[in-house]
């Protein structure tokens, strides 16, 4: 299985990027898929997830209203829109997939972890 995941990059405050994250190797409408990001010296957390079949989207309470994820079954890719960076935002972003779970994933629920994509928003 594998989860790979691109569009970080540098961008200044107020941009937007869109991040994707092609997987391979699984059923992807199987799982559950998400976005979790580690920013420098904080611990990994959830972003987004959405579910198998992309009707229905969870957000972290702090990422509602600039983060949108969003999925692409046919072509097996998850996506998470960003908008209105802002320099808190700099993280390493992971996609990840959860087989079982419904709605939002936690860590210990994840069955497999994407490469991580940096994003760095300047101020």
């Amino acid at each position: 299985v594998q989860l790979q995941a691109s569009g970080g990059g540098l961008v200044q405050a107020g941009g937007s990027l869109r991040l994707s994250c092609a997987a391979s190797g699984l059923t992807f409408s199987d799982y559950t898929l998400g976005w979790f990001r580690r920013a420098p010296g904080k611990e990994r957390e959830f972003v987004a997830a959405v579910s198998r079949d992309g009707g229905f989207t969870y957000y972290a309470d702090s990422m509602k209203g600039r983060f949108t994820v969003s999925r692409d079954n046919a072509n097996t890719t998850v996506y998470l829109q960003i908008h209105s960076l802002k320099p808190e935002d700099t993280a390493v972003y992971y996609c990840a997939a959860d087989k079982w779970g419904h709605g939002r994933i936690t860590i210990r629920d994840v069955d497999y972890w994407g490469q991580g994509t940096l994003v760095t928003v300047s101020s």
